[in-house]
């Protein structure tokens, strides 16, 4: 809910702090008194369109601050969030600044956001309803989804929504195999012949790494080999490695016996350094043993070569030739195939359509059967509001094959006709802004639980009402308020009567000019005010009998 909106300088009002509650909340106050700079102000909030007229005449700037109490897991949170807003979890608060120049800055939780994103966060928190023209009731791009959460059709939208994507991806795997078909049709020569340059060199993983290390190994053949000769002589010559072990152990061995043991360690390390320094000596006579043929040579850099060659005319490496050929081998199959995929292709894409269609027909039988529920029930709330004369049509039609999508194939549009033998129309077109705000009072009073918004704001929505009409709209709005917080506008006693919070807007006298004042009434300032509303300017005591009887019949 709105717990408090912060108004600086904004047309008649300087310095003004309010706080709100759940429940029905009614602002009153003379013509002319300032409730609508109210609304103006909320909706600098909210993203709505800023005007430099709004800047507080002799100010710099204008800035607004609402405060948001929401509950976990609201979608305007999780939406935040995925922009990256800090701070969620400690409440949500909307700022606008704007200047005397009509430039505007917009702010969430203190972090800049566009304009855009603040509209977008201010309408999924608030509906206002009356002044305004950017409701959700009156945007048809919204009255599908509010028919379809009437109607709880969400079982049939989630079949529709698989069966849709079963058809585009059905219908995607049969145009990637026809442009596949067309490409090797006219690449059919090329196809083949690269295939068989492929296949006819036979690439084997890892083959490249082990031809570039023997191509090194032989490139250095008789350096290697003349190192390795030379190391054997050290190792086997007169005088060299194993002959010098083999005579320090026997001469060791000769007289071990006399040293009472104390040669047995040296013993041990001599005996374990001939039989390593012997294996390095095998290891050694293996490895000398090399191809130094210039032709092997050859013939390892014309392969190595080859395939590098080969892998670069297919933007590939060469252990990636093989998945070359296999990609080739699949083209020029299916060119072979004679379109026998394409064909398997195109029955499924066909069962994937119908599926859809059959979902989609289910789907709209559900909105039919939908929309002539949220006729009857919105006709029962307009005769208490005097639109008896009204009727409200749930309008379905097809949408063009091009326009079917995962919520089905159906346009809605929520029409009216205000007088019997007028033709239906938009909600939108309504021309009276009482009307329009009465008619989607009663639609909202039908819709609240489809389409739970936590705050509502209603602009006059008693104009040129009184009686037992005020009186509907008052228990309308009451009701609405258990669900979810309302802010109301209002003239009528009737409706002002119902509120469980009431602030009354005035005009008083400052330095310089005048300045728009909003004072949350007490119990008896609640009723003094109602009484004014029915008496006019002097108040009397009929009228004050008058309104406890009214905040009597309102209940608590």
């Amino acid at each position: 809910m709105l717990t408090t909106l912060s108004i600086r300088d904004v047309v008649l009002i300087g310095r003004l702090d309010l706080s709100f509650h759940a429940g029905l909340c009614v602002l009153t106050g003379e013509t002319g008194s300032g409730k609508s700079i109210l609304l103006d102000a909320l909706g600098l909030a909210l993203g709505m369109r800023a005007e430099a007229r709004l800047v507080r005449h002799g100010a710099d700037q204008a800035s607004v601050t609402a405060l948001f109490d929401l509950a976990a897991g609201h979608p305007v949170l999780e939406t935040l969030n995925e922009h990256g807003i800090a701070g969620l979890e400690d409440g949500l608060m909307l700022r606008r600044v704007l200047g005397a120049d009509g430039r505007s800055k917009a702010f969430i939780n203190d972090q800049p956001v566009s304009v855009q994103l603040l509209k977008e966060t201010g309408g999924g928190l608030v509906e206002v309803h009356g002044q305004f023209e950017n409701q959700r009731l009156l945007n048809e791009a919204a009255h599908r989804g509010l028919l379809d959460s009437f109607g709880d059709l969400s079982a049939g939208l989630k079949i529709t929504g698989d069966a849709h994507k079963g058809w585009k991806d059905a219908a995607g795997a049969r145009i990637r195999a026809e442009a596949d078909m067309e490409a090797a049709g006219r690449d059919g020569e090329f196809l083949r012949h690269a295939l068989d340059e492929i296949t006819a060199l036979d690439p084997k993983p890892g083959e490249e790494t082990g031809l570039a290390r023997q191509r090194t190994l032989m490139m250095h053949g008789e350096q290697l080999v003349a190192a390795m000769n030379t190391a054997a002589e050290e190792l086997r010559g007169d005088g060299g490695a194993l002959r010098s072990l083999e005579g320090a152990l026997r001469e060791l061995k000769r007289v071990a016996e006399k040293a009472g043991g104390r040669l047995a360690d040296t013993l041990d390390a001599l005996a374990r350094a001939q039989s390593e320094t012997a294996e390095a000596d095998a290891l050694l006579e293996a490895a000398a043993v090399m191809d130094l043929d210039p032709r092997s040579l050859e013939q390892a850099e014309e392969r190595l070569f080859a395939l590098r060659a080969l892998a670069r005319k297919h933007s590939t490496e060469v252990d990636g030739l093989a998945e070359v050929a296999e990609d080739l081998a699949a083209k020029v199959q299916g060119l072979e195939d004679g379109g026998a995929r394409l064909a398997e292709l195109t029955k499924a894409e066909k069962q994937a359509r119908e599926t859809y269609e059959s979902a989609a027909a289910a789907l709209s039988q559900g909105r039919g059967k939908a929309a002539g529920e949220l006729d009857k029930a919105v006709a029962r709330e307009l005769k208490p509001l005097k639109l008896e004369k009204a009727k409200f049509t749930t309008a379905l039609d097809d949408l063009p094959e091009d326009a079917w999508g995962p919520d089905g194939r159906d346009k809605v549009v929520f029409q009216v006709t205000t007088n019997p033998g007028a033709p239906a129309g938009p909600l939108a077109k309504i021309s009276s802004g009482g009307e329009l705000a009465r008619f989607t009072l009663a639609l909202k009073a039908v819709l609240a639980q489809a389409d739970p918004v936590p705050i509502l704001v209603f602009d006059e929505v008693d104009s040129d009402v009184g009686g037992a009409v005020a009186a509907a709209v008052g228990e309308r709005l009451a009701g609405l308020a258990g669900d979810a917080q309302v802010l109301v506008v209002t003239h009528s006693p009737q409706v002002a009567a119902r509120g469980m919070h009431h602030w009354l807007v005035s005009k008083s006298d400052a330095d310089p000019g005048v300045l728009t004042t909003v004072d949350a009434l007490s119990d008896e300032g609640r009723k003094e005010e109602i009484a004014r509303m029915l008496a006019g300017a002097k108040i009397t005591d009929e009228a004050r009998a008058a309104a406890d009887s009214l905040l009597e019949g309102a209940g608590p």
